[in-house]
């Protein structure tokens, strides 16, 4: 017949089925990695508005030396055209007309130092991408003007850093995309363990344990081998669709360490709340107060969950996210040993 734990594994899979949420929330995911290439050009302009193809001309006015610094500045960004007016009045005049998405006044103090002014629209959806790329534009003539001040100052300033040139769809991609793929099916998987254990709570199933030929931990290990082996397969499976749209995915076996090894400490947490506080609302608060903390806490380290997935998917990992890996799977099998130690001092007649 098989392993008791097995076979309660098997029906959690089946009621799986019958839960339109996790279904709606699997197709989502499954939409989001099949679809990636299409989504990403949209997505990214949410997750860096200067990387959208969107023209803004502004208009440039002010003293003759700064405004032909600004408008190298300017010209140097990307999505950027500079004009230059005679006057701030009739700049504004253009702002006004809307011949011009923005006004950039450039002028020079009496200790040399150029000051720029810029006006932007105040509302609209083109607003965010004017203001990104004026910033790129005022960036860009602050490192210039440094650069060309630097022999004449008293003390040797920092060195101005090289520009680095990257596109943002290839850091959107494995920088949000890859570990939102990754550890959201690690958070669905938790909240199930605490959906199920509650709901046999609430049901009062967790009674028939007198006469039934299982114990209590064997019930709690096939709803735990259900909800976290299935984290795992489904982010494997994401990045395989990932990869089929062309997008590179690298070191697979040490992803799924890793979404394995977080997926143990989550569906952990999520067994030992709901084992400790039985009634619903009060377990899936507490659980996502604990994974928040988690989350908050591994976010703070230098190899963090997010940036270690990054690197793997990358192939650029070294020693460092490989020993994060290892760390994760550590924990994970500590979690688990920690609640069979708690499920042992239960008495599942006395939960509800």
């Amino acid at each position: 017949m098989g392993s008791p734990r097995f076979t309660i594994a098997r029906r959690e899979l089946d009621s799986l089925r019958k839960e339109k949420t996790i279904v709606l929330a699997l197709a989502i995911q499954l939409f989001v990695a099949a679809f990636s290439s299409f989504l990403v050009v949209g997505l990214v302009s949410l997750y860096d508005p200067g990387a959208a193809s969107y023209q803004v001309d502004v208009a440039i006015a002010g003293d003759e030396d700064a405004v032909d610094d600004l408008l190298r500045a300017v010209g140097s960004e990307s999505g950027l055209n500079g004009r230059i007016y005679t006057s701030q009045s009739t700049a504004m005049t253009a702002f006004e007309e809307r011949q011009v998405d923005a006004v950039l006044r450039a002028s020079t103090g009496e200790d040399g130092r150029i000051q720029v002014a810029a006006v932007a629209p105040d509302t609209g959806v083109e607003t965010t991408a004017v203001v990104v790329r004026l910033r790129g534009a005022l960036r860009e003539l602050e490192r210039t003007e440094r650069a060309e001040r630097s022999p004449f100052l008293s003390t040797t300033p920092l060195p101005v850093p090289t520009a680095i040139e990257s596109s943002p769809y290839f850091g959107f991609t494995y920088t949000v995309l890859v570990p939102l793929l990754l550890f959201l099916p690690v958070f669905i998987s938790g909240s199930l363990v605490v959906d199920s254990l509650t709901e046999e709570v609430a049901r009062g199933t967790l009674e028939l344990l007198r006469v039934a030929p299982v114990s209590f931990s064997t019930v709690v290990d096939g709803k735990l081998l259900a909800a976290g082996g299935l984290a795992p397969i489904q982010a494997v499976a994401w990045m395989f669709l990932l990869q089929l749209n062309g997008t590179a995915i690298a070191n697979l076996p040490w992803l799924f360490g890793m979404v394995a090894g977080l997926s143990a400490v989550v569906v952990t947490l999520g067994a030992t709340v709901a084992i400790t506080a039985p009634d619903r609302r009060t377990s899936q608060l507490l659980y996502s107060l604990g994974v928040l903390l988690v989350f908050a806490g591994t976010s703070l380290l230098p190899l963090n969950p997010a940036n270690s997935a990054a690197k793997l998917a990358l192939g650029t990992a070294g020693v460092g996210p490989r020993a994060a890996v290892l760390g994760l799977v550590g924990v994970g099998l500590v979690g688990l040993v920690g609640l069979r130690v708690v499920v042992s001092r239960v008495d599942p007649n006395e939960l509800g």
